[in-house]
């Protein structure tokens, strides 16, 4: 553990911001694998019960169960039971406003992570820079004959850069495998969605009551 502090602290002061970034990397990564467990957004017991809407009688039970759940999934199908009594293209606008506005949450910390992953390659540029510098600074004053005053710019001009892509590319990749994860379980939820649509827009007449009497087949 010393040597890796050892090592680090030869990369000058800008191992500071770098070492801050992987750890708000890291964080994110960690919370966001995971909040976008599948299973935590798309509630499974919310899926069950939209499947098992056979009438207007229904509907409470539905919206009982998304009362009982907090996230994305429960409150676009809860706000979709809510107009429940409205016409169909109002329901359909009511679940996509909703979704909108939650498709947010699911990116919380994303922008973060592609912002992490874009800055720690420059500011290990930033490090090799001023690592040159301090090198012709060396070679300006004592001569290019010794090599071991110049030793400590030329490991900080290297050191940063490797810390930066070490930092750079796992955030690169791991925000990748976010947003595919992200899109994926938008992509069920606007299934699931519009099957809620489908479902609440057959128990409501054209002027927005309601048809006690209508049950799926």
């Amino acid at each position: 553990m010393s040597d890796v502090i050892a090592f680090l602290a030869k990369g000058g002061i800008i191992m500071y911001p770098l070492v801050l970034c992987s750890v708000i990397g890291l964080a994110v990564v960690c919370e966001r694998a995971v909040s976008l467990r599948r299973k935590k957004v798309v509630i499974p017991e919310i899926v069950g019960v939209i499947r098992n809407i056979r009438g207007p009688e229904d509907i409470g039970l539905a919206a009982s169960i998304c009362e009982q759940h907090r996230g994305p999934f429960a409150n676009i199908i809860r706000s979709g039971l809510n107009a429940r009594d409205r016409s169909r293209d109002e329901i359909r606008e009511v679940l996509e406003d909703t979704g909108r506005q939650e498709t947010h949450r699911l990116e919380r910390g994303l922008v973060i992570l592609e912002t992490v992953a874009a800055i720690a390659p420059l500011l290990g540029l930033l490090g090799t820079v001023i690592g040159i510098l301090k090198v012709f600074n060396v070679i300006s004053q004592v001569g290019v004959g010794q090599a071991s005053a110049m030793a400590g710019g030329i490991s900080e001009a290297l050191i940063t850069t490797v810390v930066g892509l070490s930092i750079g590319i796992p955030a690169v990749v791991a925000y990748n495998w976010l947003a595919k994860k992200v899109d994926g379980l938008i992509l069920v939820m606007e299934k699931h969605s519009s099957s809620l649509l489908k479902i609440v827009s057959a128990f409501s007449t054209p002027s927005g009551g309601t048809r006690h009497a209508v049950r799926s087949k």
